[in-house]
């Protein structure tokens, strides 16, 4: 395969399908030096990773996988980047949760510490807030069976995965592996997946659809988030069935616009080899800001709340347009439903 990637090479391609497969199946049995390992993430990195290549990766991580909440009605699967935000509060908790009180069935995918960036993500959000993530399927299934709401560590679906953490961590840049955990969603769930800036928004949407899912969206939020911007707006794309259409958030049409983003405190940058989420300080404001919008806030963190939930109520089905989601993610926040959700996870985790 090395020899098909080398970028100096006349006869370079792209892998097909199931040569990616069979590829990303050499890497996940543990049995390849980590240097090649490296090699062949960062080549493929560089020539740009084609649909077909993506696919194969994640249909072989997807048949080593144990997922929780197979076939699950009006599941919806929240996939923001795994190795967290540097600049960004992790909204997609909040929003989760706010969407699940609106009569949504939510799953977040989540890491913690994940290289290259061990930035912020749900799992310090939830661990801050006394509450936790879980890294057992069975354990996610019965919490979104029993509240509507849980947030599973990818690892604990595939921990094959993590074993490559010392790969990702040494080569600094962000490889095929940190949108293949993205894919990780359970089959037959619908999808909301964060998308990096460039021409990757078209190849998401397309391998969600070339898995198997049956909804989904692609959103180019901020540190490829799914939060929608608030000074502008965010590109996607929605796929429903068969077909794909653009899907644009345009914070203004919703009277949520302004002119700052959620932000976080300001900090010095963090030392050589740790990330934001190394920060406690920064876990704990990710925490407060998470409490103070559920308890009914109002501000940038609120808005961009609400717009998140108003996209996963949409690709469950329950909304038809990103209008109606907002209007009932504002109802179920400022009942306080979302607030009391939490409470229960909390419980429910002890």
């Amino acid at each position: 395969m090395m020899r098909i990637l080398d970028p100096g090479s006349r006869n370079g391609r792209n892998l097909t399908q199931e040569e990616a497969r069979h590829a990303f199946e050499a890497i996940l049995s543990g049995g390849e030096d980590e240097i090649a390992i490296a090699a062949f993430l960062v080549a493929v990195k560089c020539k740009g990773m084609s649909t077909e290549e993506l696919t194969g990766f994640a249909l072989a991580a997807r048949d080593q996988a144990t997922f929780p909440c197979v076939d699950t009605p009006g599941l919806v699967c929240v996939s923001p980047p795994h190795d967290g935000y540097e600049g960004l509060p992790p909204m997609e908790v909040a929003a989760g949760l706010v969407a699940a009180a609106a009569g949504s069935r939510v799953l977040i995918l989540a890491g913690r510490g994940v290289p290259p960036r061990r930035g912020l993500t749900a799992a310090n959000v939830l661990e801050a807030l006394d509450a936790h993530m879980t890294w057992d399927p069975q354990e996610a299934e019965s919490w979104v069976n029993e509240l509507g709401f849980a947030a599973c560590a990818v690892g604990g679906m595939l921990p094959a995965i993590v074993n490559l953490r010392q790969v990702r961590g040494g080569v600094s840049v962000r490889t095929p592996l940190s949108t293949v955990e993205k894919l990780m969603a359970p089959p037959g769930a619908s999808v909301l997946l964060g998308a990096q800036e460039g021409p990757v928004l078209g190849a998401a949407v397309e391998v969600i659809q070339a898995i198997g899912h049956p909804r989904g969206i692609a959103l180019q939020g901020p540190e490829g988030s799914v939060i929608p911007r608030l000074r502008r707006r965010t590109r996607g794309i929605e796929l429903d069935g068969s077909h794909l259409a653009p899907l644009t958030v345009e914070p203004d049409d919703f009277g949520l616009g302004g002119d700052v983003e959620p932000e976080l405190p300001m900090f010095g940058p963090p030392e050589i080899g740790q990330g934001t989420s190394d920060n406690p300080a920064l876990v704990q404001a990710c925490g407060a800001i998470t409490k103070a919008v559920l308890s009914g806030e109002t501000g940038p963190a609120r808005n961009a709340t609400l717009l998140t939930a108003a996209l996963i109520l949409k690709v469950s089905g329950r909304c038809m347009t990103v209008a109606e989601g907002v209007d009932a993610a504002a109802r179920a926040m400022d009942s306080g439903a979302g607030l009391a959700l939490l409470d229960k996870l909390r419980k429910i985790g002890e």
